[in-house]
């Protein structure tokens, strides 16, 4: 996986977004969307990243703004700000497009941008990804990607908090 040193200006508002999205969609280009919190990046983010983009012409990620990450997962979290996770996987060579959401699902949002495929990782099968009925209700596709090895940010967290208190 490349970084760029310098992304460009990748992370964008829905409403910018969706003019994007359309005119890559007329001009024949296939669309997918990704999400998650991202909160702690690790391996299995990459691969899961890399694994959607493989599946389309663009790769559009969209990530949990910070109140809805400590909703999901504790007020522990997130560990590292929005605008900074945005701007990391910004960086990422097989990432187009940022895009922060507020809602507690990214529904609202793949109803708005309408992609061809939404992503999600090996932890989902296409029976348990919320999202499903609304993918299928604009004739979109629902696929599971990434490497079939489980990584967690929560193992991650478990495993800094328990060595911390060794100390």
């Amino acid at each position: 996986m490349a970084l760029t040193t310098h992304p460009p200006d990748k992370v964008k508002t829905v409403a910018e977004l969706g003019c994007i999205v359309a005119a890559a969609r007329a001009r024949g280009k296939r669309v997918v969307l990704a999400n998650g919190c991202f909160d702690l990046l690790h391996v299995g983010h990459i691969r899961y990243l890399e694994a959607a983009k493989a599946v389309a012409d663009m790769l559009v990620v969209a990530i949990n703004d910070d109140s809805s990450v400590r909703q999901l997962k504790g007020e522990a979290r997130p560990l590292q700000n929005q605008r900074d996770r945005a701007e990391i996987l910004a960086s990422f060579e097989c990432v187009d497009f940022v895009v922060i959401f507020d809602t507690p699902t990214v529904a609202p949002l793949l109803d708005a941008l309408h992609p061809d495929y939404h992503a999600k990782g090996t932890d989902y099968s296409e029976e348990t990804v919320p999202e499903r009925q609304t993918v299928a209700s604009y004739g979109g596709r629902t696929v599971i990607v990434g490497d079939q090895k489980s990584h967690s940010s929560r193992e991650l967290v478990a495993r800094i908090t328990a060595k911390s208190r060794q100390r």
